[in-house]
């Protein structure tokens, strides 16, 4: 697992780290929900994306492309 240094302000530091106590998490956590939540995806996982649009559809690679982009915007709602 990959480390990662982040500058906050201090007052969203401090609201970061009571919701990770309040939720019984760790800031990296919450980090990692957070991306899931918005949609960010690893390269495996939007390749992947694509490959479930073209088994379900008889789409080209750009159509298909396009689907796996809307799937990827419906996450993020």
């Amino acid at each position: 697992m990959s480390r990662l240094t982040i500058t906050l302000s201090e007052s969203r530091y401090l609201a970061l780290k009571e919701a990770s106590a309040r939720r019984g998490k760790s800031i990296g956590q919450l980090i990692d929900e957070s991306l899931e939540f918005y949609g960010i995806k690893t390269r495996e996982e939007a390749r992947s994306l694509v490959q479930r649009a073209r088994q379900h559809s008889k789409l080209g690679e750009a159509d298909a492309m396009q689907l796996a982009l809307q799937e990827t915007r419906q996450q993020r709602r």
